[in-house]
């Protein structure tokens, strides 16, 4: 019977195939390792590192709180990143991670655009009426 288990003490051959299936779906960068053992970093459907830890990953198994930050040191040294633990029992167990896209958006230059946009919209609308 196949079946997937995460644990404190989870090798990067466990976590694997759930840091593929987050990968797939976000179609983001996603790290993954246990509380006890380095895990996985998966980029583009593959795992590059099978011995992985981040320093925000570390963090986040020792405070047990998440963290939205751009890294200092390690593969994501200056990428903004999102990481959560896996809490059970309310016991960090694990940590997963993810470049954080909405991080690296200049979100009111963004929305500002979209202002800009949407006024021109409205004033051609107006002047063929």
């Amino acid at each position: 019977m196949a079946r997937l288990v995460i644990f404190e003490d989870a090798r990067a051959e466990d976590l694997a195939p759930l840091a593929l299936a987050i990968n797939e779906t976000i179609r983001i960068p996603v790290t993954l390792r246990s509380a006890n053992f380095p895990g996985v970093r998966v980029e583009k459907g593959k795992v590059l590192d099978k011995s992985y830890s981040g320093p925000i990953l570390e963090e986040v198994i020792r405070s047990g709180k998440p963290a939205r930050t751009i890294p200092d040191s390690g593969a994501y040294r200056g990428v903004p990143v999102s990481v959560a633990p896996i809490l059970v029992e309310g016991k960090t167990i694990a940590a997963v991670g993810v470049v954080d896209v909405v991080g690296t958006v200049e979100i009111p230059e963004v929305f500002g655009a979209y202002a800009d946009v949407m006024r021109q919209v409205k004033e051609k609308t107006a002047e063929k009426r």
